[in-house]
């Protein structure tokens, strides 16, 4: 009976640790650009798309195909530094575990 316990106490703390991690995600804040800064956007934790800032200069109506790259771009560059940020924060547990959606 007293592995129970335990078990129920590590289940506990991992359910901590769990909703933690969770709010550190939401409140994380990662910048990406692309375009030389043309095109700057704004990640949370979850990859969850918080702010996209448009120069004046690159919207053209005649290319926007290009402005959808810088877009794609920036938020590939945003994306990278999120999967970096969680490698960190999350150390060699998150790189031997490779939990998909997170890296």
């Amino acid at each position: 009976m007293k592995n129970i316990g335990n078990l129920q106490k590590m289940l506990k703390n991992a359910k901590q640790m769990q909703e933690k991690l969770q709010k550190e995600l939401a409140e994380m804040r990662v910048e990406g650009s692309s375009g030389g800064g043309m095109v700057t956007v704004v990640l949370d934790g979850t990859k969850s798309l918080v702010s996209l800032c448009i120069d004046p200069e690159v919207v053209n109506k005649e290319d926007v195909e290009m402005l959808q790259d810088l877009i794609i771009a920036a938020f590939n560059d945003a994306g990278s530094k999120v999967d970096e940020g969680l490698s960190e924060k999350l150390g060699s547990l998150g790189a031997g575990l490779k939990i998909p959606g997170l890296f």
